[in-house]
């Protein structure tokens, strides 16, 4: 089982009860009325597709975040080698999409979705606490050491700006966000998730493939597979509704673009040219203690079909923050970026703490909001 060290204790925001169920408020109520003793907690179920110890063994899963009723579907990607990047021929292609390098992906799981607005509230918004109690359930080992990861502070306004909640991906996180989402889940599940890096996410959308899209080289048939500005009616819709990629993956182009790990340089493959091939995904993560530019991948459903190929690389700036009005500006939203949002993956091989403290694959343990 992973196991995850516990930050300091977070500010946790206050959350209405509205979307408390009625049994669920219920339970509240005779909870404080008559004052009960606490209900034991229970084990977090874990399915048994979940337990891998070889890639032969790894198997589609669907997990619940404990203590809840909301649920996450995992899909195994296989091991193997692929181009990374553009050829110089392709349509549309960017000079910083090359020169193309081999590289040699290890097995792991990858979200059969973006992250949704159900799972992603559960950790912003500190559901699962609320809901134990109310419910007067104890917290089990996990919850305690998942109930101190650092927690954003409340948004100034709707992060869905009315284009849908349930069933719809999560939007507007910075790269910290995401990646302490993937800190409190590894935390809660005792399994380590993260952000895949750009290598890793480009391998899994071309699943097997080397044409600009996992479909083919024409955008005429995007439609079918992804929302974009043709056909999104400005605004992203529920996640799965489109044709998945050869490897089950929903939405890999277009609806939101998804943040991966790595920081952005317009020359960064060109430093790996000549190298010995084939290359491993750490070997080209690019770090930065800048916080702009970092990459997304994917497309949205605001972007034109050329954005949506599987080598484009976008990258994050200073205007994706445009309309925060906080002082200093919040480390968790990007109020402008109504386009992005995230997917994570669980490798096969869980790295040692060092390696996730060299290559920042958590989020730091000791990142505090800014009022607090």
């Amino acid at each position: 089982m992973f196991k995850l060290t516990a930050a300091d204790s977070p500010r946790h925001p206050d959350r209405s009860l509205q979307r408390l169920s009625w049994p669920l408020l219920l339970i509240a109520i005779v909870t404080v009325g008559f004052g009960p003793r606490a209900i034991p907690a229970a084990p977090p179920i874990t399915p048994k597709e979940a337990e891998a110890k070889t890639a032969k063994d790894m198997k589609p899963y669907s997990q619940k975040i404990p203590g809840t009723r909301t649920s996450f579907g995992m899909l195994p990607i296989p091991g193997g080698e692929f181009v990374l990047g553009s050829p110089a021929g392709e349509a549309d292609r960017e000079a910083d999409e090359g020169p193309q390098l081999k590289v040699k992906i290890e097995p792991f799981w990858m979200g059969k979705h973006e992250v949704t607005w159900d799972e992603y509230d559960v950790w912003s918004f500190n559901l699962d606490i609320q809901r134990r109690k109310l419910a007067g359930i104890k917290p089990t080992p996990l919850d305690k050491t998942a109930d101190v990861v650092t927690r954003p502070t409340k948004p100034y306004t709707d992060m869905t700006f009315g284009m849908g909640h349930n069933g719809y991906p999560a939007i507007c996180m910075t790269q910290l966000a995401a990646k302490m989402y993937c800190r409190w889940l590894s935390a809660k599940t005792g399994h380590f998730y993260r952000l895949p890096t750009e290598a890793e996410w480009e391998y899994a959308c071309r699943a097997g493939t080397s044409t600009a899209y996992h479909f083919g080289n024409d955008p005429k048939a995007l439609g079918q597979y992804a929302w974009y500005y043709d056909n999104s009616d400005e605004a992203y819709h529920k996640v799965g509704l489109k044709k998945p990629n050869p490897w089950g993956l929903h939405d890999m182009h277009g609806n939101v673009s998804e943040w991966v790990l790595d920081a952005y340089a317009a020359k960064h493959y060109a430093q790996f040219t000549g190298k010995p091939s084939p290359l491993r995904p750490l070997q080209l993560l690019r770090q930065s203690k800048k916080l702009y530019p970092r990459i997304v991948r994917g497309g949205s459903w605001d972007d034109d079909p050329e954005e949506l190929r599987a080598a484009n690389r976008i990258f994050s700036s200073d205007e994706w923050k445009m309309q925060d009005p906080q002082l200093p500006q919040s480390i968790w939203y990007h109020t402008d970026a109504l386009f992005v949002g995230f997917r994570i993956i669980r490798p096969l091989k869980v790295p040692p703490e060092n390696v996730r403290r060299k290559y920042d694959l958590d989020a730091a343990p000791d990142i505090k909001n800014q009022n607090d």
